[in-house]
């Protein structure tokens, strides 16, 4: 229960500061947005279309971690999955607050499951991260985020979602390692202390999620390969 007040409480600041306490809108938001959106990235400093991108590449590292836990919830994991890729830890928090601990994965994988849990998903995606990390530091204008950060709320909102989806990705890695059977508690740290990369590298070395079959009454255990 505290976890989840936690999570609740999180939540709260997070909407509150974001409305109240974040530096005020700037004129040419909406179009900057339309235009990171669009592609049209002439004059946008590196850093900001690597930061907004990378926003794209968290909600679908949680994608691979809610929509299988979310088979065993009775919210649905889709919805807010699917919002967090327009709104962050806006969507992911709430979900994370109502859940309940899930360390089994009950029926089959369908063949969207099995995308998410797919080990090349997670080097596609730790590619692209490391290709946009390594663009937004080598060609980004640091003095010129800091004070995009300074005086822009969706520079400085954006910039906080992504810390806020890093530090409580561990909340779900318990529950997703019970269901594989996996004990190794350095992976654990690694996926909890290093932002981002911790979390792509979990994704790459987990072992395939197994199944649980009915057959004629029966419920068993059908392990996956792991290859």
């Amino acid at each position: 229960m505290s976890r989840k007040i936690g999570f609740w409480l999180l939540w709260l600041g997070f909407i509150s500061y974001a409305f109240i306490f974040a530096p005020p809108d700037q004129p040419d938001t909406l179009e900057l947005i339309t235009n990171l959106s669009t592609g049209k990235l002439t004059g946008i400093n590196p850093l900001v279309i690597a930061l907004f991108n990378l926003m794209g590449i968290l909600p679908m590292i949680y994608a691979c971690m809610t929509l299988i836990d979310g088979r065993g919830q009775k919210i649905p994991a889709w919805l807010f999955t699917s919002a967090s890729f327009a709104v962050g830890a806006f969507a992911l928090l709430p979900y994370l607050g109502l859940r309940e601990s899930n360390p089994q994965f009950p029926g089959q994988k369908n063949l969207f499951i099995k995308l998410l849990d797919a080990r090349l998903t997670g080097i596609i995606l730790t590619i692209g991260a490391v290709i946009l990390v390594v663009y937004g530091v080598s060609q980004g204008d640091w003095s010129d985020f800091v004070q995009q950060w300074q005086t822009s709320r969706f520079i400085h909102v954006m910039s906080l979602d992504f810390l806020t989806l890093c530090l409580v990705f561990p909340a779900l890695l318990p529950d997703d390692m019970a269901r594989r059977n996996v004990q190794n508690i350095s992976l654990f740290w690694v996926a909890t202390l290093i932002p981002l990369f911790g979390a792509l590298l979990y994704l790459c070395l987990r072992p395939s999620l197994p199944e649980t079959i009915v057959d004629d009454g029966d419920t068993r255990e059908k392990l996956a390969p792991t290859t």
